[in-house]
């Protein structure tokens, strides 16, 4: 897909289509008044007959509009003006986008940039558009044997800016896009794929293979020998039950001066979630895959942020495992000592997530990090509370909280703080280790976190639950990408700064 900004009259653009706002009731857009004068009202004859009203999301397709250049003038409904949101803006782009692919129109012009948005500017409309766009592109069939794809795609978006001095932003603008896009694709491929094929090793071919393409990418593995010798016993009892071993992830970024302490992202990478001796239910166990959307958010965050050159040092740990039942696995009541020295006593083995993020967080201590925010489907508890919409954030440190929270309303892929109270520790007293890996009913999400925080008091840490964003389930079923916008944003306001 290519994109390209330009500043323009509608009615002088030589496209397959030039797609145009219309709000309720009835009212067009500039570029839409601009081809209704040049026309001769043909647009607002049409509007006044009743053919659109402009409520949101609604499409009207017109061929051959008199005094026009353009061979279709596509009609987006953007609802009432007034109320015209971020969430407003991406949708109608992306129903500008699913109508051009299925009526042939393999190239447009969209004036839908240059819409008023409450408190956007120019950058954050074509970047956001450029998003949306490749968001409805995408499609995951890499196993079917037909593909569903149009026959006709459209290939090429130009956007259309206000004024020939927006030109560089919009420019700029798309590269970020693009850069965020491909990231989140990344992620969700990796989420996606089946877990007979994504395994801890596949992830770990995946991580060398970025740095083979890049020179300022490092690359180590560390098998499940070098573990255990290293003293992840909690890390190693998840991986023990399966045949494929685990593997920690670790990929360096060196953008900047070498003095500059790096960002560092941990993501949970559990290929398959089983739940262990303590095993999930059977229904919809298959979305168990989707268990290292941890990892897989890290990982597509790390091509976003190099595919940009952003001039930061990032580092990405990835804990790649497989949590299954075998004659191997940990049982309940076993008691395992990580890294950090700590003990704990295994009293859920489907709480597993925890147990290789300990070793983990403890592990990236070597780095002296600037911040840690570890990403992770941790807990069901989450999605009780928040649903499918906000990532559950909670925080050691509350400036890292609320730079999280910016950088997610700014991008649109939010989180919420939950309190990381000391109250909650006792939740997680054992009588025979330092600790249990389970908190008992009530507030499973803080506690999974106060759990990690035990292992993050050297540096500013920040935890992302995406149990409840990461994946859709039923018929839209499939990884979401998130939360590489709110964590590539984080990272890019930081470069900025």
């Amino acid at each position: 897909m290519e994109f390209n900004v330009k500043s323009g009259n509608p009615e002088k653009q030589r496209s397959a289509c030039v797609v145009i706002g219309v709000f309720e009731s009835r009212k067009l857009s500039q570029a839409g008044e601009q081809i209704d004068s040049v026309s001769e009202g043909y647009l607002s004859n049409l509007l006044r007959r009743g053919d659109m009203e402009g409520k949101l999301g609604k499409v009207l397709l017109l061929h051959n509009v008199p005094n026009t250049l353009s061979d279709r003038v596509l009609l987006i409904g953007c609802g009432k003006e007034r109320d015209f949101s971020d969430k407003h803006y991406q949708t109608v782009i992306a129903k500008a986008i699913t109508t051009l692919n299925e009526t042939g129109s393999m190239e447009a012009v969209c004036f839908l940039s240059e819409l008023n948005v409450k408190g956007r500017d120019t950058h954050w409309k074509v970047r956001h558009a450029v998003e949306a766009t490749q968001d409805t592109l995408y499609a995951f069939e890499e196993f079917k044997s037909k593909s569903d794809a149009a026959r006709r795609p459209v290939r090429r978006l130009v956007f259309n800016v206000t004024t020939r001095k927006d030109l560089a932003i919009g420019e700029k603008a798309i590269i970020e896009g693009l850069a965020i896009s491909k990231g989140a694709h990344k992620a969700r491929d990796l989420a996606n794929l089946p877990p007979n094929i994504a395994n801890p090793g596949y992830l770990a071919e995946q991580a060398k293979i970025l740095a083979i393409a890049n020179d300022k990418i490092e690359c180590k593995i560390l098998d499940e020998v070098e573990l255990k010798e290293m003293g992840m016993g909690a890390f190693t009892a998840v991986t023990q039950g399966s045949e494929n071993s685990g593997k920690l992830i670790i990929l360096k970024y060196n953008g900047a001066d070498s003095e500059q302490k790096p960002i560092v992202l941990v993501g949970k990478g559990i290929t398959f979630d089983s739940g262990g001796i303590s095993l999930k239910p059977g229904e919809r166990m298959d979305e168990m895959k989707y268990d290292m959307g941890g990892a897989a958010g890290v990982f597509g965050s790390f091509v976003a942020v190099t595919e940009m050159a952003l001039t930061v040092n990032l580092v990405v740990v990835i804990a790649a495992a497989e949590n299954m039942p075998s004659g191997n696995s940990c049982r309940p009541g076993d008691i395992v000592t990580t890294l950090s020295g700590q003990t704990v006593e295994i009293l859920n083995t489907d709480a597993e997530g925890r147990l290789v993020l300990c070793d983990a967080l403890t592990y990236v201590e070597r780095f002296d990090p600037d911040v840690v925010i570890d990403v992770a489907t941790l807990t069901g508890a989450c999605v009780v509370a928040l649903g499918d919409q906000a990532t559950g954030l909670l925080s050691n440190h509350n400036p890292l909280a609320h730079e999280l929270l910016n950088a997610g309303e700014l991008c649109g892929d939010r989180a919420w703080r939950l309190p990381l109270w000391d109250e909650y520790q006792h939740q997680l007293d054992s009588n025979f280790a330092d600790m249990s890996n389970l908190g008992g009913k009530g507030a499973g999400t803080i506690t999974a976190a106060c759990f990690l925080s035990r292992y993050t008091k050297k540096y500013h840490w920040a935890h992302l639950d995406i149990a409840g964003t990461a994946w859709k389930s039923g018929k839209q079923k499939g990884a979401t990408g998130r939360p590489v916008p709110l964590l590539t944003q984080y990272i890019l306001n930081r470069s900025n700064g």
